[in-house]
């Protein structure tokens, strides 16, 4: 391993001196920041806890959980699970804003629900080994720590540094059982298993690493276990999260999308300021390291205007509003930049408390928002709203910005995290609309995470803005991948160019056929238009492109709805292939990205060049 990789580890053994009790918040019975927050925030926060009292917490049975491993849905049962912690949220954060016990009851009703739950761990996650056969329930005898148990325990943990007192006032036994569970649960196999997330040796990691890290570390410090426990668990977090930045470029690129990047970056962030804490500012000096500033800053980067994100792989490009999190990543690595970015776009999104399931199922993001939710609102900063070129060596992202065109094309290889075989697919976006598109993922399902995962449509580079070439798309896997990737940025004008041959299972018919497919994407930032050409010896070539407003044809002509206005040469409309096919979005998960059907036009190649121009 290189230095940075091991870096927080060292770091970690370097400090010999007593850890020191995280705090993050205060107690619900110290009163005064709670009862300094804006009016309108308190209502907020009161009235969703209001909703909350009375609560019949869903019943969940055994048939739930096993519906993952017969149907291989996992919709049904997350629905109710992440029901329960939602409601326990609410109340918590209700009764810590007025401290007047009408919530504890509730809150008591949900506590002992989620202890008494068989298996934290979510069913899709209920196996001992990476990628192999989930077990149909839980084994209560034998946790698994997935990153849903370990957000469990955090709530659970959170609850107590929040409300102790007020729930001993109750009854002892809700602390102790809270406590025996977390033990049980947590701490015990955290420290005498291991899990693939915790990282051993070149084993690649991904967001789960610092989102579980993160969790089992708010699980230590925020009970009071003793300072033996806590530097066992204080130097194994340490040592994964090294693990897990072994993985990633200098650049900072996540290779799972922005989306991720809020479990991925965030939680790292997370979990190296709970470290930093504990051993009383040794990791200052981290935040600043050339590696962590990149990965806070990437964020900003793949931003494209209000909701809309550069996406590929499984991320949305509805990836979640930049908030209190993203302002804290940006304060601790000192780029002032970040920090304004993430305060704009938290007021454009009305200062939400939460923007998806998992943010909402956590406490501790929620208490954070809480009480950082002044400071980050009224923090006014300059945002360049045009950051530059910015290309991701790590990933192969190119991105660029005109005034209007916002542009980003990935070259790189198919064996990304949460992988789509997208390799030299571009997304375009004019006046912050989409007009060519990344589709996204729909809901996960048991085909998701298993070998017939590219059975699924979106994640075929033929439902991405690529060629099929002689019949075939893309095929997943680190040796498939772009070669001979170029890349000239510039004021005037940008682009990237590749040969993607690679990134196809196509085989050479004799060592000395040079068969290639190159791309080129150009921004012409002056004359505010994109020039894509495509070149090769090949003579089946049928061409993709994804769109979110209805395509209308006309000779060498192509109007995108009234955004684009597209002239093209070498392809015409393939026979026996609709040139505009209806993409229906029936899917949940789809439909919270795009309001409407999308379309694929397929166009025929009818030579060695095809050229588009977009303006």
């Amino acid at each position: 391993m290189n230095e940075i990789e091991m870096l927080l580890r060292q770091t970690a053994e370097a400090y010999q001196g007593p850890l020191r009790q995280y705090t993050p918040f205060p107690p619900a019975a110290v009163r005064e920041r709670y009862e300094s927050l804006p009016t309108a925030l308190r209502e907020s926060v009161l009235k969703e806890g209001e909703s909350y009292l009375g609560y019949q917490y869903p019943r969940i049975f055994a048939t739930d959980y096993l519906r993952f491993s017969r149907t291989g849905d996992r919709v049904a049962y997350e629905d109710l699970y992440f029901a329960r912690r939602h409601a326990l949220c609410a109340l918590a954060a209700a009764e810590c804003v007025e401290h007047s016990g009408r919530f504890l009851d509730d809150i008591v009703n949900g506590i002992f629900l989620l202890c008494e739950e068989s298996g934290w761990q979510l069913p899709p996650h209920n196996t001992y080994l990476r990628d192999q056969p989930q077990l149909p329930l839980p084994d209560a005898a034998r946790p698994v720590l997935d990153l849903f148990a370990c957000e469990t325990g955090a709530l659970l943990a959170c609850v107590t540094c929040l409300l102790g007192p007020e729930l001993d006032g109750i009854s002892p036994f809700i602390t102790a059982r809270i406590r025996a569970e977390l033990v049980r649960r947590i701490i015990t196999p955290y420290l005498e298993e291991h899990f693939w997330w915790m990282g051993r040796g070149q084993e690649p990691m991904c967001n789960w690493t610092p989102w579980c890290t993160q969790n089992v570390l708010l699980t230590a410090c925020l009970e009071t276990f003793d300072e033996s426990i806590r530097r066992r668990i204080f130097l194994k977090a340490a040592e994964s999260l090294d693990f897990f930045l072994k993985d990633y470029g200098e650049d900072g690129c996540c290779d799972e999308g922005a989306q991720y990047y809020r479990h991925a970056g965030l939680c790292l962030c997370n979990a190296m300021e709970i470290l930093n804490v504990m051993s009383e500012g040794s990791f200052d000096p981290l935040f600043e390291t050339e590696k962590i500033k990149n990965i806070a800053a990437y964020i900003m980067n793949v931003h494209v205007a209000d909701k809309y994100y550069f996406n590929f792989a499984d991320c949305s490009p509805v990836a979640g509003r930049a908030g209190v999190r993203e302002y804290l990543f940006g304060k601790y690595t000192r780029q002032p930049r970040l920090m304004a970015f993430a305060a704009e776009d938290f007021r454009a999104s009305g200062g939400e408390l939460y923007s998806d399931e998992v943010s909402r199922i956590s406490l501790y993001h929620r208490l954070q928002n809480i009480l950082y939710w002044e400071e980050v609102y009224s923090y006014r900063g300059r945002v360049n709203t045009l950051p530059g070129d910015v290309f991701y060596p790590s990933v192969g992202l190119f991105l660029t910005r005109s005034n209007t065109l916002a542009l980003a094309v990935k070259a790189g290889g198919n064996a990304d995290n949460h992988n789509h075989n997208d390799t030299g697919s571009f997304t375009l976006y004019k006046s912050g609309r989409p007009v060519f598109i990344d589709i996204g993922v729909e809901n996960y399902t048991q085909k998701t995470f298993s070998d017939r995962r590219y059975e699924i449509w979106t994640m075929q580079s033929g439902y991405h803005n690529l060629p099929t070439l002689m019949g075939l798309d893309q095929k997943d896997g680190s040796i498939y991948r772009a070669t001979e990737v170029e890349t000239r940025p510039g004021d005037g004008s940008s682009s990237i160019s590749m040969n993607l041959l690679g990134a196809y299972p196509i085989s050479r018919r004799r060592e000395t056929d040079a068969l290639y497919y190159r791309r080129s994407v150009t921004l012409d930032k002056n004359k505010e238009k994109v020039v894509l050409q495509d070149t090769t010896n090949l003579s089946d070539v049928i061409l993709n492109f994804i769109t979110y407003e209805k395509p209308v044809f006309s000779p060498g002509r192509l109007l995108i709805g009234s955004l684009a206005d597209i002239s093209f040469t070498g392809a015409c409309p393939a026979e026996g292939i609709p040139a505009v096919e209806v993409l229906p979005v029936t899917d949940e998960r789809l439909k919270k990205a795009w309001d409407h059907d999308l379309y694929r036009i397929r166009l025929r190649m009818n030579g060695n060049l095809f050229t588009m121009e977009i303006r």
